[in-house]
């Protein structure tokens, strides 16, 4: 059995790791797989997207040895972006939902956009999409300060997604009060 890992030591892994929260190391975000790192439960090798410097970066803080990238997890490449194909984008929203930072834009039946600036490059949306009007593209070189923003807008978006459970949790227990307030028809004088 593992002990938890204190938080500094979680949030410091965290800070090295690229925040595209794709999910390809094996765990919901870069959060939980900072966490499992910690943890010793998972390997420092797990992030195709970080590649062979987060890996390096990794090491050196924890004081372990440099591994190659497992390539079950996937290849090391530059930095990528999604990009939506205008003309043949149906609306069927199916992209949004996976989407961890908000980058895509749209309604239901209504043509979708990446926000180029808030694409982390997970490639979440990709598999949903029916028509596959969505590819990845070459993205410029992410600015110094880019993994902190991508980490904040996830984080927003978790809590927005937690508020809608919540919100949804509220409405179903006041119908159920309501319901239960209700007389029973043939009951009562």
């Amino acid at each position: 059995m593992t002990t938890p890992a204190a938080p500094d030591i979680v949030a410091r892994i965290d800070a090295l790791l690229p925040q595209t929260q794709c999910t390809r190391c094996g765990y919901s975000g870069c959060e939980p797989y900072a966490t499992a790192i910690a943890d010793g439960t998972a390997a420092i090798n797990q992030c195709p997207p970080g590649g062979s410097r987060t890996i390096h970066a990794l090491a050196d803080l924890l004081g372990r040895q440099f591994q190659p990238l497992n390539p079950a997890n996937g290849i090391e490449g530059p930095p990528r972006l999604a990009w939506i194909d205008e003309a043949r984008c149906i609306g069927c929203a199916r992209c949004l939902a996976p989407c961890p930072v908000d980058a895509i834009v749209g309604a239901a039946k209504f043509m979708h956009t990446v926000l180029i600036d808030r694409c982390t490059g997970c490639e979440l949306c990709v598999a949903p999409c029916p028509v596959d009007c969505i590819e990845m593209r070459d993205a410029p070189v992410p600015a110094a300060d880019e993994p902190a923003r991508n980490r904040g807008r996830y984080h927003a978006h978790r809590r927005r997604l937690e508020q809608r459970v919540q919100e949804r949790q509220r409405a179903l227990d006041a119908k159920k009060i309501a319901v239960a307030r209700r007389p029973i028809p043939g009951d009562g004088p």
